[in-house]
C-alpha cells in the first residue's frame, strides 16, 4: 500500500477553504528546494497542504530540512501497482463512460519521448487514487508544480473527482509541449509560471475559451543572503557553474570556452558541481580537451552546501541552451541565489534568463552556444572587478524584490485560496441536494 508520513500539525487559524493538494513525482526532491520551500511557506501562512508523490521516496542529496519534513505524504511507487489497478477497476465498474473517456483523451496521444508516456500512463491511473483520497481528506483544489506527469494526475483526479486543479508551467515540462497541454489549461482553474517568457509560451497553446489564465508569480529565493561573495579575482580565476548535468544546461560550451582561455594562457579554473546523465560526456570532454588540472567535479551538492562554494568563487556562469527539440530552463534558480550572493553572474540569453540578469546593469548576457563569448565574459569580469560586484550589488536588490518569499507566498495563498473558494462554491451551487463531492462534475 502507498505510505504516508506523520500527520501534519494543525494549521493557525486561516480562511483557506479545505485542503490543498500538491501532486509531484518526488517529495521532498533534493533538486526541488524551490518547491519544498513552496510548501513550507503556504503551510506557515495557515494553509493546509497534503502532498501526493507519484513515485517513492528518494532521499539522496535531501538537505536536513528536507530530511526533518513533517508534512502529510501519501507516496505511490511500484509497490503501489496492484492498488492503482484494482482503484481502477472499481472506477470502470461504477463510471465506465468517463474512465473511457479519460483514457482517450490521456493515454492514446503522441508524447515527445518513451519516459514521458511511461509517466504519463503512470500517472493517469494514480489519478483515480489521489481522486479517492482526495474525498476522504477534504481536498478542495489540486495543484501540480509541473505541467507533465504531475499535471495529468491532477486533470484526471480533478475529473473523477470534480475537485478543481491548476498547475505550474515552468522550462522542460512545457518545452516541448507535451501533446497534452491545451486540454490541462483548458480544464485547469488556473496556470501558474515562474518567468514572463513563458506566459506568452502557455497563452499560445491555450484554446479558445482559456484566455486570462495564466498568472505570473516567480519563485521565492531559498539561500540565506546574509553573506557576500568576495570576488577576489586573484590568479587564477575560480568560475563556478551548479546545475544538472542535462541537455539544456550548455557545460560543453563552457568546458570549450575554459580550454580556449588555457590555450590564451589566461589563468582559469572551472568547479562544475552537479550529477547528471550527461555525466559521462562530460568527462569524456574534459579528458579530450586536456582539463584535467583545470576542472573541479565536486558531484552533487546538497542545497545547504551550495553558499560555501559561491563564497570561494569569482563568478558564476550559467551556459544554458534551447535544445533542436525546444527543450529549454526557464530562470535557473542558481542565478537567483548567486546573486542574493551579490556573486557577479554571466548568463546566455535564453527564456526567462534576461529577466533577472540585465546586460550590463545587474550581469553579463552571451549568446547560447557561443564559447568564444563566454570566454570573453570570464575575461571581463575577472579583469573589472569593481564594475562586476557593482553590477553583482545591484543584482542582489533585484532578486531580493522579484523573488522576495514573503511577498510571492502571499501571491500564491491568495490565489490558491480564491480558486479553491469560487469553484467549491460552484460545484456547490450545482450538486444536487444531499449528494457528496462525487457530485460535483457529472461526467457519466
Amino acid at each position: 500500500m502507498p505510505d504516508a508520513a506523520p500527520s501534519q500539525p494543525a494549521p493557525s487559524p486561516a480562511s483557506f477553504p479545505g485542503t490543498c493538494a500538491y501532486v509531484l513525482l518526488w517529495f521532498p526532491l533534493s533538486s526541488e528546494t524551490f518547491i519544498f520551500r513552496e510548501v513550507r511557506g503556504l503551510q506557515e501562512r495557515g494553509m493546509p497542504i497534503d502532498v501526493f508523490s507519484l513515485y517513492a521516496d528518494k532521499p539522496a542529496g535531501q538537505s536536513r530540512e528536507m530530511r526533518g519534513y513533517q508534512g502529510r505524504v501519501m507516496r505511490l511507487g511500484a509497490k503501489a501497482t496492484w492498488t492503482l489497478f484494482t482503484t481502477f477497476l472499481s472506477h470502470v465498474r461504477k463510471t465506465p463512460r468517463l474512465v473511457w473517456r479519460l483514457a482517450r483523451e490521456v493515454l492514446f496521444r503522441r508524447l515527445r519521448s518513451l519516459e514521458a508516456l511511461g509517466e504519463n500512463a503512470w500517472a493517469f491511473f494514480a489519478g483515480f487514487w489521489i481522486a479517492d483520497r482526495a474525498r476522504e481528506a477534504g481536498v478542495t483544489l489540486f495543484h501540480a508544480p509541473w505541467a507533465n506527469g504531475p499535471a495529468t494526475a491532477a486533470w484526471v483526479a480533478s475529473r473523477v473527482s470534480g475537485i478543481p486543479f491548476s498547475f505550474a508551467g515552468r522550462a522542460g515540462d512545457i518545452y516541448p509541449q507535451d501533446g497534452l497541454l491545451p486540454e490541462k489549461i483548458r480544464d485547469a482553474s488556473f496556470v501558474r509560471t515562474n518567468n514572463q517568457a513563458d506566459v506568452a509560451w502557455l497563452e499560445r497553446h491555450a484554446p479558445k475559451g482559456s484566455e486570462g489564465k495564466v498568472r505570473l508569480v516567480y519563485n521565492s529565493l531559498t539561500l540565506e543572503t546574509a553573506t557576500t561573495c568576495s570576488c577576489p579575482c586573484q590568479s587564477p580565476c575560480r568560475v563556478l557553474a551548479v546545475g544538472r548535468f542535462c541537455r539544456t544546461k550548455g557545460f560543453p560550451f563552457l568546458l570549450t570556452a575554459i580550454a580556449r582561455l588555457r590555450r590564451e594562457r589566461f589563468p582559469v579554473r572551472l568547479t562544475l558541481v552537479g550529477d547528471g546523465v550527461w555525466k559521462r560526456r562530460i568527462l569524456h570532454q574534459i579528458k579530450r580537451l586536456r582539463l584535467e588540472d583545470a576542472v573541479d567535479l565536486p558531484g552533487f551538492v546538497p542545497h545547504d552546501g551550495i553558499a560555501e562554494y559561491m563564497q570561494s568563487h569569482d563568478m558564476l556562469v550559467m551556459p544554458s541552451v534551447i535544445h533542436s527539440n525546444g527543450d529549454r530552463d526557464g530562470i535557473p534558480n542558481v542565478i537567483m541565489e548567486a546573486l542574493s550572493h551579490a556573486m557577479p553572474v554571466a548568463a546566455s540569453d535564453v527564456c526567462g534568463i534576461a529577466e533577472v540578469v540585465r546586460d550590463g546593469e545587474t550581469g553579463l548576457l552571451f549568446p547560447q552556444r557561443d564559447a568564444r563569448a563566454i570566454a570573453h565574459a570570464i575575461r571581463w569580469v575577472c579583469g573589472h572587478r569593481e564594475e562586476a560586484m557593482a553590477m553583482a550589488r545591484r543584482g542582489r536588490k533585484l532578486v531580493a524584490a522579484m523573488f522576495d518569499a514573503e511577498a510571492n507566498t502571499a501571491r500564491l495563498y491568495e490565489l490558491y485560496a480564491a480558486h479553491a473558494a469560487s469553484a467549491t462554491s460552484a460545484a456547490n451551487a450545482k450538486r444536487p441536494q444531499g449528494a457528496g463531492q462525487a457530485g460535483a462534475r457529472a461526467e457519466d
